[in-house]
């Protein structure tokens, strides 16, 4: 028998706000405990919160970024679970009307997967368990963070469809500037609803949701492993239940955590303290205008724009900062080209040993560099060596240059003077030249260089070389 894996994904996305959603506490990460907290945060009775505005126009931005339709009216309800990172007993979200519906994503496999959904909502605190004395602590840090949850419908068959998707979104609401969608630290974490069915069939089979998933590689091995549970159940007659699921990494495998909730079974109701959140057609205008290009615009563009290839576009666009920074050089230097290789080539090693939050070079130091290399004021070892300190510092290279006296010597008396000397101190390499060993040249040009710190102009230091040696 044939199967089919059906999946819709909830994904979880922390917006990039400073404050937090219902109050000033700041948005910030900390590893002190309970220090970002307010009586709003930690559930404390009369403890009425005022709603974060720029978390409404950052939920709309990612709506717009994924087409959806902005509800111009939409309300807060109540989510009530008991739990002991909830404080309040009930988490604020929206469940009958949300912010944004009805949006998709195109993949490259031809598919479309809808979005049902992206709706606001407060982010709970965080439990951390001590195994040691058998004790869990709460962390309130977290707690009442602004989230928006973007609901998909069941339209994924395989796992290559789900992580298209996934870096898709990411890309999309980091360049709307939206979130940073750091799933190392939690930003961004995506639950799985996953059933498997007969191919052919329309019958939905029974659904597990797999929680808190927050890395590529293991949402690959999770849908690996869980899509083999269903079959084996399946094919044993033993009994699915409709469950929520963790993923273990170490093992391979996920966990029963607890059996599925269903809507009911959380009592929402409409938020009697906050007011309805109304968009106007003017703030909606301002929301789209402020949409940047995105990169699959941006691949079709770069090819006829700045002559490059798809290779060079992929690797550039894949990261708004390095888009930025090449965009913004173009307008300053017109080697298209050479940009993209110094950014492709030493840029990304940089920031293979760093991070590219750490970048701080600007696009008049980057052109500024790349000028007085093409006009041999530095040679090309010497600007790899300064941009690699423009890199991470933000410094301006003309600086760097003149304080270092790093600039090359392009005297031609001064270096013909050190070619003479070093000829005259080397009779059996001479000797060897005209002999018709072509290494002897490198001798000297590597003598001249080392004796010069490699700040000689090369191909000046070949003219004069072979103009003198020629006379020996």
């Amino acid at each position: 028998m044939e199967y089919e894996v059906v999946m819709g994904l909830e994904v979880h996305v922390e917006l990039g706000t400073k404050t937090k959603l219902f109050c000033s506490c700041p948005n910030t990460f900390s590893t002190e405990p309970n220090v970002f907290c307010c009586p709003k945060c930690a559930g404390l009775p009369g403890a009425v919160g005022a709603l974060n505005e720029k978390a409404i126009e950052l939920a709309s931005k990612a709506g717009l970024s994924l087409d959806c339709t902005i509800q111009n009216n939409s309300t807060f309800d109540r989510k009530h679970y008991f739990y002991p990172d909830l404080a309040s007993a009930y988490q604020t979200t929206q469940f009958y009307r949300p912010i944004c519906v009805n949006g998709h994503v195109d993949l490259s496999d031809g598919s479309s997967i809808g979005i049902k959904q992206i709706h606001i909502e407060e982010d709970a605190g965080k439990l951390v368990h001590d195994p040691y004395i058998d004790a869990s602590y709460v962390d309130y840090n977290r707690s009442s963070r602004c989230l928006i949850e973007i609901v998909s419908q069941p339209d994924f068959r395989n796992k290559a469809q789900v992580i298209e998707y996934l870096d898709t979104l990411r890309s999309r609401l980091i360049y709307a500037g939206v979130s940073s969608c750091k799933m190392e630290e939690g930003i961004m974490r995506c639950d799985i609803n996953l059933s498997v069915r007969e191919k052919g069939s329309d019958k939905l089979g029974v659904r597990t949701e797999i929680k808190n998933m927050a890395s590529f590689r293991s949402i690959e091995r999770a849908i690996e492993s869980e899509t083999k549970r269903h079959i084996k159940c399946i094919e044993t007659g033993e009994k699915l239940i409709q469950e929520t699921r963790g993923w273990n990494d170490e093992t391979g495998q996920t966990f029963a955590m607890r059996e599925k909730e269903y809507a009911v079974d959380y009592r929402y109701f409409p938020d009697p303290e906050l007011p309805e959140i109304i968009i106007t057609d003017e703030m909606m205008e301002k929301f789209k205008s402020e949409i940047p290009e995105f990169p699959k615009a941006k691949m079709q563009r770069y090819p006829k724009d700045y002559g490059l290839s798809d290779y060079d576009t992929e690797i550039i666009v894949s990261e708004k900062k390095l888009a930025e920074l090449f965009e913004n050089t173009a307008k300053l230097y017109s080697g298209y080209k050479n940009i993209a290789n110094w950014i492709i080539g030493d840029l990304q090693s940089i920031i293979k040993e760093t991070s590219i939050e750490d970048i701080k070079i600007t696009p008049e130091s980057f052109a500024s560099l790349l000028k007085m290399v093409d006009e041999s004021v530095i040679n090309t070892s010497t600007g790899k060596s300064v941009f690699a300190k423009i890199v991470l510092s933000g410094e301006d290279p003309k600086s760097i240059v003149e304080k270092e006296g790093l600039a090359q010597i392009s005297d031609d008396g001064a270096i013909r003077e050190m070619i003479i000397k070093a000829i005259n101190e080397n009779p059996n390499v001479v000797a060897d030249y005209k002999g018709g060993k072509e290494k002897a040249l490198t001798f000297f040009v590597g003598q001249i260089m080392k004796a010069t710190k490699g700040k000689c102009n090369p191909k000046i230091v070949n003219e004069i070389l072979k103009e003198e040696l020629a006379k020996a």
